[in-house]
């Protein structure tokens, strides 16, 4: 394999793998946790405007994550995913330090970085993107 094949392969199960793991939060937002459950967790946790942002939130997971899996508009999701993670570390997150387990920051940190890399690099020659915009130089385009 050349490099641009193993680079848009590595970007390929980058984008997928971060996309379920996001749209999978954002359904346990819905069906697990429920909106009014995400609501008070939120509240509880100190998010402003709590009511509105947890819907928004888990919207926001469910169709950026389906969008990041099949290659669609990536650039724009992943960029979005990637404030979503970094309210995430400032609001609830960062007090808590670094580990997980402790409800320290690193999970979404790691979400973060792997979502604004996917914003910068875009969702590789593997997506829609590429099938809808080509090797175009546009704010869409991807790698050639």
């Amino acid at each position: 394999m050349n490099q641009s094949t193993l680079t848009n392969t590595a970007l390929t199960l980058l984008r997928v793998i971060v996309g379920f793991i996001f749209a999978a939060h954002g359904l346990q937002k819905f069906n697990e946790f429920t909106i009014a459950g995400t609501q008070a967790a939120f509240t509880q946790m100190g998010v402003p405007a709590a009511q509105l942002v947890a819907p928004v939130v888990a919207t926001l997971e469910v169709v950026g994550g389906i969008a990041l899996i099949a290659g669609v508009l990536a650039r724009v999701f992943a960029a979005l995913l990637a404030l979503d993670m970094l309210g995430a570390l400032f609001l609830v997150h960062a007090s808590a330090g670094v580990f997980a387990d402790k409800g320290g920051f690193e999970f979404v940190l790691a979400l973060a970085a792997a979502s604004l890399a996917i914003a910068l690099i875009g969702a590789g020659r593997f997506s829609a993107d590429a099938a809808l915009f080509g090797r175009s130089n546009s704010k869409l385009s991807v790698l050639a």
